[in-house]
């Protein structure tokens, strides 16, 4: 039986705004954008200003997959800046990253040119472009935490800061090692023996404790990684360097950074 050409018509209309709702809250295919409204789809009201994942054809996010935006000239900027006697020129490379990243689906498939620049702009002040895998003098500090019974400390085991984000306390190593599937409470040395491993610690905290506060601005990342020590003026250099680092990684992303720059 023919179907009126209204009722076909209200159908496919039905059709569309299920798609849509689907689609809310930025679960997009990768060849889609999620709008500013949480809506997948094409042009410019999906993908120009207030785009939020995807292939953003605005200078708010800015899309593309991870390795176009982070290209091997990117990562060189950066750790080619570093002394050739720093340890971390020979430990951190792109590859690592790319490898660890592609252990963090949710991170692949949503990350934009933005989100790299505040990722890369704290990974270059926590190890001073990549030349440090361990924190200095870290050995010597007390970062456990005999209070939490969750995760207690192994004897003899020291849990200073590791890794592009300098991984810190017990309770992280041994949270962040649970859910990676690895060890780390009994060998956090793991996470400066291993470059991808060091990233993914890194991924893992930024999946955890810093995205969710991204669209709050640059601010909010600093605020989330060391907000107890450098902001409300606690160490305003420390903010500064963590702000220049990542304006000048925008600019070469071709990406606006957004409001709220500061904590």
């Amino acid at each position: 039986m023919a179907i009126p050409k209204i009722s076909l018509a209200i159908l496919l209309c039905l059709m569309a705004m299920s798609k849509t709702a689907i689609s809310q809250n930025c679960g997009c295919a990768p060849n889609l954008c999620c709008s500013r409204f949480g809506y997948c789809g094409t042009g410019d009201p999906y993908c120009g200003d207030g785009c939020q994942q995807g292939p953003c054809t605005s200078t708010g996010g800015g899309g593309g997959s991870l390795s176009s935006i982070l290209t091997q000239s990117f990562f060189d900027y950066i750790i080619n800046q570093a002394d050739n006697s720093c340890v971390g020129k020979r430990f951190y490379t792109r590859n690592s990253f790319l490898s660890a990243a592609n252990t963090f689906p949710d991170f692949t498939r949503t990350v934009n040119r933005r989100e790299v620049a505040a990722m890369f702009a704290h990974f270059t002040h926590e190890t001073g472009h990549f030349c440090y895998i361990e924190e200095i003098n870290g050995a010597s500090r007390d970062y456990c935490d005999e209070n939490n019974r969750e995760f207690p400390c192994a004897p003899g085991k020291g849990y200073f800061g590791r890794g592009p984000i300098q991984l810190s306390w017990n309770y992280n190593y041994g949270a962040c090692g649970r859910d990676l599937g690895l060890n780390l409470l009994a060998q956090p040395e793991r996470v400066a023996q291993d470059p991808t491993i060091a990233f993914r610690t890194a991924l893992w905290f930024w999946m955890r404790s810093v995205r969710p506060v991204l669209n709050q601005g640059f601010g909010a990342t600093i605020r989330a990684i060391n907000g107890a020590i450098e902001c409300n003026g606690g160490n305003p250099g420390a903010v500064q360097a963590r702000v220049r680092y990542y304006r000048d990684y925008c600019g070469r992303l071709g990406v606006d950074p957004g409001p709220n720059l500061t904590c």
